[in-house]
């Protein structure tokens, strides 16, 4: 299992960033995976391998840098606690406008790397990560090829960096996922983007899981595998069509 570690430097510090390649890598696409709110673990590797095994260079940034060193969180032990007392201090270090911020830094880094083919990129997020990726999307919007977002929270809000405030500046396609059981993303808040990225022309597909919020995610209580696979397929599908087959040369 192929896998790299580097430190990206940001306006705010020091990013510790793993690179995943598959077996054999010489070059290809790369990708950004915005992680969710449980931080870098065993499961956040396991599902980037998967990625990069589809042939591309996936870059996992720790977006919870600033706040410093913390141990690997399970999923299921955080949730039967109180998962807001463990979770938000590193939460509250991290947000859209930072994770955009970010993203200047990651892009730099990846036009340093001769095994990087295209100047486009594409961003895959989950939970936090989906309006994160999003958000990226926006405010790069020369570089993402396509994002998907897999049960994203808080994708249109009230807050100054909701994802769907940048509607109008992504030309990426989009895919998004969202669960039929997840009070961080409602319906009413589904049709606020879902207005806003057709009002900006922005070309996406929308799609409700039987699921609940976490369900691509294999260590969390509630993922679904039968779900998961349909949205693994959805997500290499819309990867191999923008970016693999459309990406832009240097």
């Amino acid at each position: 299992m192929p896998r790299e570690s580097v430190t990206v430097t940001t306006p705010d510090g020091r990013c510790p960033v793993t690179i995943a390649t598959p077996e054999g890598w010489t070059d290809g696409p790369a990708l950004i995976f915005f992680m969710d709110a449980g931080g870098i673990r065993p499961a956040v590797f396991e599902m980037t391998q998967r990625l990069a095994d589809a042939g591309y260079l996936v870059l996992v940034p720790d977006l919870f840098y600033r706040y410093g060193p913390y141990g690997h969180f399970d999923p299921v032990e955080v949730m039967r606690s109180d998962f807001r007392a463990v979770l938000g201090p590193l939460m509250a270090t991290t947000g859209n406008a930072k994770a955009a911020q970010d993203t200047t830094a990651l892009l730099a880094y990846l036009d340093t790397r001769r095994d990087v083919v295209g100047c486009q990129v594409s961003a895959i997020g989950f939970c936090m990560g989906g309006g994160m990726a999003i958000i990226a999307a926006g405010t790069h919007s020369d570089r993402f090829a396509a994002v998907a977002s897999f049960h994203g929270g808080n994708l249109a809000t009230d807050a100054s960096d909701s994802p769907h405030t940048v509607a109008l500046l992504i030309k990426a396609r989009l895919y998004i996922a969202a669960a039929t059981n997840d009070d961080s993303y409602p319906p009413e808040m589904a049709g606020r983007l879902e207005t806003a990225l057709r009002g900006a022309g922005v070309s996406f597909e929308a799609e409700t899981y039987p699921a609940a919020h976490g369900w691509m995610k294999p260590d969390f209580p509630l993922f679904d595998a039968a779900a998961a696979e349909r949205g693994w397929r959805a997500m290499l599908a819309l990867l191999d069509r923008e970016l693999r087959q459309g990406s832009v040369p240097n």
